[in-house]
């Protein structure tokens, strides 16, 4: 018996603006209001709002917080500093990867872990099981926020427009309390469109309210209502990775390229340490894959899974595709083996059902913003 999907507080505005609405991680979600290249658009050259409401928030409180995180997590969360966040992972101790996080620091004993939608039970469960003999708690708080996000360049004019917490000082992957069109928010600046922007985490009875008074702040801005189908062209665009696809249990953070989450060097033990040390060394003395960006040259457009060839063998995978409205081609990102990683490699294709497309490797990402 099939369950009915969480409606997130936003979900009869959605509606009204003409939403298609889809399934997603359990969660029915906004999957585009009109043109899917003009949200993308709007993204990349004003501003877009979303609603990420469906993103799963556990907050972790107590004297070993900080260190409870650094055994469950593969980062160092000790050095989070109070207002900041870091990326980083969950992983098994086998060291597959069960999610990649966002770690906010919110007080000197509380931190706020966000955990992609379809992930965040799983997250949770296993921190609830690894925080035995640590004097912190861990608690669900998914139902205690709603996530709006503004993206774009002109998203700090517009946030100007309704707020006035010290958005020039606010770095880069931190967070900050605040109010915005007079509403509690935590104010975060940790995208993942590619673009500059700002994350708002509030009281899920204030979303409809915000989403109005941003929606009044960006209209001489050229700010529009976007939904997640531009939301994953803008962070393929950007190289970023997306549970499911570029990262699985079936790869560790070094198999994935991202090994630099991993801090060996941290104080005491963590889960997934010896797996991991394994891993890295594996990585040194027999390259994994590595994720590439590949260019089509022609019109066909590449879906995760699809074989990625060259002289005549399979050389890797996709692990997304889709057509770049800002590149005008259909770009993907792939595993393929080390010896046709480097940009620039002739002969590479991916066999799009059972013919051969030419396409182009390249450095990830596809796109980058002028700063």
């Amino acid at each position: 018996m099939s369950t009915a999907p969480r409606l997130t507080a936003l979900d009869s505005l959605h509606r009204s603006l003409g939403a298609t609405m889809t399934d997603f991680a359990g969660w029915d979600m906004p999957l585009r209001y009109a043109s899917e290249r003009d949200e993308h658009n709007a993204v990349r050259t004003r501003a877009g709002l979303f609603d990420l409401s469906h993103m799963g928030e556990i907050t972790v409180t107590g004297p070993e917080a900080a260190a409870f995180l650094s055994y469950a997590l593969v980062g160092n969360i000790a050095t989070v500093g109070n207002g900041r966040a870091r990326y980083t992972m969950i992983v098994r101790e086998d060291g597959g990867i069960v999610d990649d996080l966002i770690v906010y620091r919110l007080g000197d004993s509380e931190y706020m872990v966000v955990a992609n939608a379809g992930n965040a039970q799983i997250v949770l469960d296993a921190l609830a099981a690894r925080v035995g003999g640590f004097d912190a708690e861990v608690r669900d708080d998914r139902d205690a926020y709603a996530l709006l996000a503004v993206q774009g360049p002109e998203s700090p004019a517009i946030m100007k427009a309704v707020t006035d917490a010290d958005l020039d000082g606010l770095k880069y992957y931190a967070g900050l309390p605040g109010t915005v069109a007079g509403i509690p928010a935590l104010i975060a600046r940790t995208g993942y469109t590619g673009e500059d922007g700002f994350e708002l985490f509030v009281a899920p009875e204030h979303a409809e309210q915000l989403w109005r008074a941003l929606t009044e702040a960006g209209a001489p801005h050229g700010l529009i209502p976007c939904g997640l189908s531009c939301r994953d062209t803008l962070r393929l665009e950007a190289g970023m990775p997306l549970y499911g696809h570029e990262l699985t249990t079936a790869l560790t953070p070094f198999d994935a390229g991202l090994g630099r989450v991993v801090k060996f060097e941290k104080d005491g033990d963590f889960v997934g340490r010896e797996a991991l040390t394994a891993a890295a060394e594996r990585a040194e003395s027999a390259p994994p894959r590595k994720l590439v960006g590949l260019i089509a040259e022609g019109r066909r457009v590449p879906r995760a899974g699809f074989p990625v060839v060259a002289d005549g063998k399979v050389i890797g995978e996709v692990t997304s595709g889709a057509p770049s409205p800002t590149l005008g081609k259909p770009i993907a990102m792939a595993y393929v083996d080390a010896a046709f990683a480097a940009p620039g490699t002739e002969g590479v294709g991916v066999d799009i059902r059972g013919t051969h497309e030419p396409y182009e490797v390249v450095a990830l990402p596809f796109y980058k913003r002028q700063k």
